[in-house]
């Protein structure tokens, strides 16, 4: 399970769908383009969903629990893309969701399990 970083919240997305949505956001951010994330919460944050907007000025951090890249799916990176350019955000769905079809609304949503932290400063030596 890996994690996105952003702010204070970190979202724990398992490493094949952050590997599909890392490179979305990378695409938006890199245009200068702001946008709202959105997913479906875990029964062990209380359910429910969830949402942030993000802005290529807030550092945003990439953790991978596996060692290897996913193979990547062009099928559902251009659905997360579509949703990422429309009205109501990139809303996180599941990949077996990612098929032809002609609406999003029938498509299956990914829970995932997010978290709030304290800041705190990382310092490389």
């Amino acid at each position: 399970m890996g994690s996105l970083t952003y702010d204070r919240v970190v979202v724990e997305i398992d490493d094949r769908t952050l590997a599909h949505l890392q490179l979305v956001i990378v695409q938006k951010l890199r245009r200068g383009e702001s946008f709202l994330l959105s997913w479906q919460d875990c029964p062990s944050v209380g359910s429910g969903r969830s949402a942030v907007w993000l802005n290529q000025a807030i550092p945003l951090y990439f953790k991978y629990a596996g060692g290897r890249a996913a193979t990547l799916n062009r099928q559902w990176i251009e659905d997360l893309s579509r949703s990422a350019n429309s009205a109501q955000g990139l809303e996180i769905v599941s990949e077996a969701g990612s098929l032809p079809v002609a609406t999003f609304a029938a498509r299956p949503k990914t829970t995932i399990d997010a978290r709030t932290t304290a800041h705190t400063d990382t310092v490389l030596t």
